[in-house]
This record gives C-alpha cells, structure tokens and sequence, in this order.
C-alpha cells in the first residue's frame, strides 16, 4: 500500500511542552499507525506512572521507564498513511539530535509540522528570543525545509476561541516572515492533541475555522524534486566487509545517478574504481537515485580506500576537497555557547557523514538575523542567537561544496561539549590545494 504512494519525511518542532509527542501521538493511533491494543498497553503504563491523563505522548517518548519494562516501541510507529501520501516521522522532538541527524544527512526533511501551544502565556514563550519555536523555525530553514504547516495546539485549553486563534496567528506569522517562510501558504491549524481533535476529522467546536484538518493540510505537501540532474555526491556512512564479495561501502545518494559500471572516484582518498553491483535492502538495482540508502562494491577497494565521512562522486566532476592549508566560508547562527565564540576556537565540523575539528580562523561579519544585514564587521566574538559570516579551517581534510551548487552538501553544525554551538551553510571554498 504504502510503497504505491509517494513518501515525505516530515519533522516535528516546536517548544518543549507544547504538546508535540501528545498530538502525534493522538495523530498515529488516528491514522491506525499506532493499534488499539498498542494504545490500550501504553495507557496501561501510563496508569502505573500516575500519569493517568495518559498522555499519548507514551506513543512517542520512548521513555526509560518503557525501556525497564522492556517494552519496545519501534520505529515502525514512526510511519503513517494520509489519503495521498506516506510519511516517515523524523525523530524530532530530541532537539539536539534532530539537528545532529538533520546536518549529517541520516534524515533530510521534506517538511515540517512546527507545533506552538495557544495557551495563554505558553505561545509567548516560545516566540520570545529565546524560545524553542523561534529557534526550531531558524533550524528549520537553515536546514533548508521549504514546507510547513503550524498547527496551534491545545484548543481545549483556549476554550476554542477565535479571537486567541488569530492573535497566535499574527504572532507565529510574523515570526516565519522574518525568518523567510512565505506565510501565505501556511495552513495554521487549530487542534487539540490531548482530545485528539480537528486532526483527522473536523472538530465541530470551532464552527469560525473553516480549513483543513491536520492531516488535510500534511496530505498537499508538495513532493520535493529529486536533484537528479546535479553531479554524483555519495557521502559514506560505512564500510563493512563482507565474505566473497570484499569491501562494501554503504551511504545515501544525495544528489545525482549512480549506476552499475559507472567509474566513481572516493575523495578524499583520491581512490578511482568502477562500481560492480548496487544493492538496496538486500537487493540488488541497476541505479541508485537521490534519497536511496544504497550498499555498492568496487572492484579492488581496501579498508584504507574508504570509510565515513568520504565522499563518493566521479572522476568527471569530483567531490570538493578543503585541506588543512584551505578554508571554507560559512555563514552561522550560534544556538547555544556558554560564553562566546572567538577566533581560534576549535570545535568539531558535522557535515553530511563527516566529523571533523575544524578552527574558526577569521570572523569576518556580524549579520541581523532578521534581514541579513551586516551590523558589524571583524567582531570580537560572536554570542548564542548572533548570526555571522566566519572562515573556518579543518585540521585534516574534508568534503564540502558550496551551499548554492549543492544545498545538500553545503550545510554543517557545529558541536562541542555534546552540544549543537551553531548551524551553517557553505558560502565559498578555498581548497588549499
């Protein structure tokens, strides 16, 4: 059924307790994603841990607890059906490790659903400077999600009323237009995650609301076009070996056409072989195309030819090298620093299946986050929530591309102490060869 229908990855965001696990939850077992039975043991649980407003959250958070009582809630709760599409949830709301697995290409979204709580208070919060909506909106378009629907949660709580309904729409508006989302084609939906209401069917306690449901609204998002035609870009994510056949490097295909006998060349290594046989999901195919998780041989290919973070693309046109001696300019917002971020500081570079410590060489312009603008040039340092243009340089070599060539090899996070500091995309490119 599913495999007929064209497939998304959509994303959860929002500010915590705004009610995001609670909704998809109510949202999964509405689809029939999540069985009566599933749900009937959850709530169960979710007694046992006095928690008897059973949130459906129990659904989603795969909480310690569940795990003591080895009760294992697979990733196969993380798809779900609407009438003309098939989606696989990306593990939001682990916000950290959704920008991790965001930048290093294991999830790229197609869409969002950003999920902001009408409650009085709740909704200011999270549009004030340092709210988590303001920020997943950031990553989100950073990341380069074009699509969202904002669903304004908690009606209950609100008393359904129209006038709160339209005050959160002025405030999350205006918030996406300065970020850069084109806000006239975002649905703005009014639910209630914890009654489960207006999300698959239409909630009669809102007579003034007259557009989708939820799940109408995620069902025409638009399939994003597969950059088919941009040149071959491979990033490793593994190389295994395997009994009678060799070294057998796995990755996504980002961007181009891989085919059977097709010669590749993996960077940096410098290694150039011809591609002897494609394999998806323990099949083999004669071409892999952008999205595919994909295993291939090479004739010939050693353990020191290949490993994570490389880059495979074709002799042709290859996989861009920056080296030690070069440097990449990248433009970044700081989302969390204990003090601030200066010349020298030398943090580790996340970028597709890479990671690599790269020095912050030179910071070139401190921008308004709003408009772009330039409110500083050569600063000191730069704070969390500050957007910049800085030059960095990696230690040992590292596969990027400029962000307007090739968006999905041009964005980066950048991580120290278990944290996500910043995000960024790839403006301009010294190899240093």
């Amino acid at each position: 059924m599913a495999d007929k229908k064209p497939h998304l990855n959509l994303v959860i965001i929002g500010h915590i307790d705004h009610g995001k696990s609670t909704m998809m939850g109510a949202l999964l077992i509405k689809t029939g994603a999540v069985t009566d039975r599933e749900a009937r043991e959850l709530e169960k649980i979710a007694k046992e841990f006095d928690r008897d407003s059973w949130s459906y959250a129990y659904v989603f958070d795969k909480l310690k607890e569940e795990r003591q009582r080895g009760i294992t809630i697979d990733l196969a709760f993380r798809k779900f059906e609407t009438p003309n599409k098939y989606f696989t949830i990306i593990d939001a709301p682990g916000h950290r490790d959704f920008v991790k697995n965001m930048i290093t290409g294991a999830s790229q979204a197609d869409a969002a659903i950003l999920v902001v709580s009408g409650k009085k208070g709740e909704m200011e919060v999270g549009i004030a400077a340092n709210g988590q909506t303001r920020e997943h909106a950031y990553l989100a378009q950073t990341l380069g999600v074009k699509q969202l629907v904002v669903a304004i949660n908690k009606a209950d709580v609100w008393d359904y009323d129209e006038d709160r309904y339209n005050e959160c729409i002025q405030s999350v508006s205006a918030l996406l237009r300065n970020i850069g989302f084109p806000v006239k084609k975002i649905p703005f939906v009014p639910v209630s995650g914890l009654l489960g209401e207006n999300l698959t069917e239409k909630c009669d306690k809102m007579p003034w609301y007259d557009g989708p449901t939820l799940i109408d609204a995620i069902d025409k998002f638009e399939l994003p076009e597969k950059p088919v035609d941009k040149p071959l870009r491979v990033p490793i994510q593994d190389a295994y070996r395997i009994k009678g056949t060799g070294v057998v490097p796995v990755g996504r295909v980002e961007t181009g056409v891989l085919k059977k006998g097709d010669q590749i060349l993996i960077q940096p290594t410098g290694y150039k072989g011809e591609i002897r046989s494609i394999e998806m999901h323990h099949e083999e195919i004669p071409e892999a195309e952008p999205g595919d998780n994909i295993g291939f041989s090479i004739r010939g290919l050693t353990m020191e030819d290949v490993h994570r973070g490389d880059v495979m693309g074709r002799p042709d046109n290859p996989p861009t090298v920056i080296t030690p001696n070069g440097n990449f300019t990248g433009q970044v917002i700081v989302i969390w620093h204990p003090t601030a971020v200066a010349q020298g500081y030398t943090p580790v570079i996340h970028a597709h299946t890479a990671q690599v410590a790269a020095k912050f060489v030179e910071l070139k312009k401190k921008l308004d986050q709003k408009t772009g603008a330039v409110i500083e040039d050569s600063p000191k340092f730069i704070k969390k929530n500050e957007a910049a243009i800085v030059t960095m340089s990696p230690i040992k070599k590292l596969c990027l591309e400029k962000y307007e060539d090739i968006p999905e090899m041009g964005r980066f996070a950048v991580r120290d102490m278990g944290r996500t500091v910043a995000v960024g995309i790839v403006k301009d490119i010294q190899t240093g060869e």
